[in-house]
């Protein structure tokens, strides 16, 4: 699989838009059987209508808990960040994220406003602006941040979200100009990227790649094997 981001035609995008779920699958089935589908379910689905439904966008202290158990889920798990975000109280995840989606269209704004937040850095800022304001924010993910031209490896800055953010907001345009549906945003072109890129972390290997590693372990003359019998080792 050849990558994503530079490719121009609507078509494979939407291609890996129309895989997502089934990337999420087999990551939930990678790792506890069944919690990244259940808690990707929600931040995808409900957490964007809860968001949305109230007067003043914001979310609520258990809200951003739940979100950084699924962002953890998802990638790299730090159980740290978890007790940091639950640390914060009702008030202050409320007034913050307040202030911060009144902030929009000021990305880096809102993010620095978020990031005020014990627990939240750039990249779980993102996450919440993501499910609220769609249009004008993608979360920053490894697997898509990775997946961009000349950002890697992923720094967790503000100054890394604003160039990976532009990128996306590039490429949306480019496509919504591209596509008679024009229904792209960044946060939907990170959903493609990390699908993308689980998608291929999960292929079983071809035949081809087994060759390959195969003939490359052959070409190690100087590998010697030591031919003396070993001790069974005692089982527990």
């Amino acid at each position: 699989m050849s990558a994503l981001f530079p490719r121009e035609d609507p078509e494979t995008w939407r291609s890996a838009y129309a895989s997502y779920w089934d990337a999420v699958e087999a990551k939930s089935n990678s790792k506890k059987p069944g919690k990244l589908l259940h808690l990707d379910k929600w931040y995808q689905e409900e957490l964007p209508k809860l968001i949305s439904g109230r007067p003043d966008k914001h979310v609520t202290q258990s809200e951003l808990v739940k979100l950084m158990e699924w962002k953890l889920t998802r990638g790299k798990f730090r159980p740290r960040l978890q007790q940091l975000v639950a640390s914060n109280s009702e008030c202050a995840v409320e007034k913050c994220s307040r202030k911060a989606f009144g902030l929009l269209p000021d990305v880096p704004a809102a993010i620095a406003e978020l990031c005020c937040l014990k627990g939240v850095g750039p990249a779980t800022a993102s996450a919440v602006l993501a499910a609220g304001a769609p249009e004008q924010a993608a979360f920053m993910s490894d697997e898509a941040t990775e997946s961009v031209p000349g950002l890697k490896p992923v720094q967790y800055t503000a100054k890394h979200y604003a160039l990976y953010l532009g990128k996306m907001v590039e490429r949306t345009e480019k496509l919504n100009k591209v596509d008679p549906q024009q229904d792209w945003t960044p946060h939907r072109l990170e959903l493609c990227l990390w699908a993308w890129t689980t998608a291929k972390q999960h292929q079983p290997p071809t035949p081809e790649d087994v060759d390959v590693k195969a003939s490359s372990v052959k070409k190690c003359p100087d590998v010697k094997v030591d031919q003396r019998p070993t001790k069974k080792l005692k089982t527990r």
